[in-house]
């Protein structure tokens, strides 16, 4: 008994829950805002589901690319395939499974073909553009490599979308919602990920990993954590018109938190102080989920949206 809780235990370790879980947040809200003031909530279970499922899929395929380098870095050397708990060749009939099983569910039980697209498209980028490719030849690895991270929100809007008229009928007022929601995630994830790289540093570099954090000094480091955190937050305001004052209030209390501690992280550095940086890589995951909790709840409650106060 206590073998089979073990293999399950390994072959959920694949999926990277963690990971998982930060990618579902972002799909719940997008789908109650492209259906404001409706919940349909059976159909968010199905998308969620199916989400689960192509996002495990990308990333156990990612632990299959990077097996090599998760036996070199402290960080990464307990996992599954690091630790030879599961076999390789398993690991990728398992990530094929549910590649395959959840394009199956988005098409035929989400009933939205254009999510399924955007799964597949996910997976390829992840493993083939960011995991193959990206990773371990340039600096920039994370700023294009995170675009498969912030496809979630594509997946669940174009699931309303597609239950609701169809995708290509939703207009460009609403799919601007999506690309908004997606760049939010886009510029999010650079900082996010350079604060644990600051932290790993060492640990990127004994695995031959150009992350920023190895290749740049910290100061350079900091700066542009700095940029990409503007950008999150500034990029975050424009939704704030399709949204009501719920979202417009969270958007402003959480960018400004999230703005002083990236521009804390900077100042310690240039002055020459001890830093922390896993605290910035810490508030950066609770700034997107506040921003996220809130514009779900401000959807949910469906009332007017800053635009119609202002009576447009």
């Amino acid at each position: 008994m206590n073998g089979i809780l073990d293999a399950v235990k390994a072959y959920l370790a694949l999926t990277k829950p963690r990971v998982i879980e930060l990618l579902l947040v972002a799909t719940i809200p997008a789908m109650l805002q492209a259906n404001r003031g409706e919940i349909e909530l059976g159909l968010i279970i199905l998308t969620l589901i199916g989400g689960w499922m192509g996002a495990a899929s990308a990333n156990t395929f990612n632990m299959v690319v990077d097996y090599d380098i998760d036996q070199l870095m402290r960080r990464t050397r307990r996992r599954p395939l690091a630790k030879d708990t599961v076999p390789v060749e398993h690991a990728k009939i398992f990530a094929w499974v549910l590649m395959i099983a959840s394009v199956l569910w988005l098409t035929f039980l989400v009933h939205s073909p254009l999510s399924a697209a955007f799964i597949l498209l996910t997976i390829w980028f992840y493993v083939y553009v960011y995991s193959k490719w990206l990773k371990r030849r340039t600096w920039q690895n994370v700023i294009w490599g995170g675009a498969a991270g912030c496809m979630p929100v594509m997946v669940g809007w174009a699931a309303v979308t597609d239950n609701n008229g169809g995708a290509f009928n939703a207009g460009w007022s609403s799919w601007i919602q999506a690309i908004i929601l997606f760049m939010v995630i886009f510029f999010w994830t650079p900082p996010h990920t350079w604060a644990l790289g600051m932290r790993y540093r060492e640990d990127y570099k004994a695995a031959g990993v150009p992350m920023m954090p190895v290749v740049k000094p910290p100061l350079e480091v900091t700066r542009q954590i700095l940029w990409y955190t503007w950008a999150t937050v500034i990029t975050s305001l424009l939704l704030v018109p399709a949204a009501g004052w719920i979202y417009a209030v969270a958007a402003l209390a959480s960018g400004a938190w999230f703005i002083f501690r990236a521009h804390g992280l900077h100042r310690g550095v240039k002055e020459g102080t001890p830093v922390k940086p896993m605290k910035l890589f810490f508030l950066s995951n609770n700034y997107l989920s506040l921003l996220f909790v809130a514009l779900s709840v401000d959807a949910v409650i469906g009332w007017d949206t800053i635009w119609q106060m202002l009576g447009n």
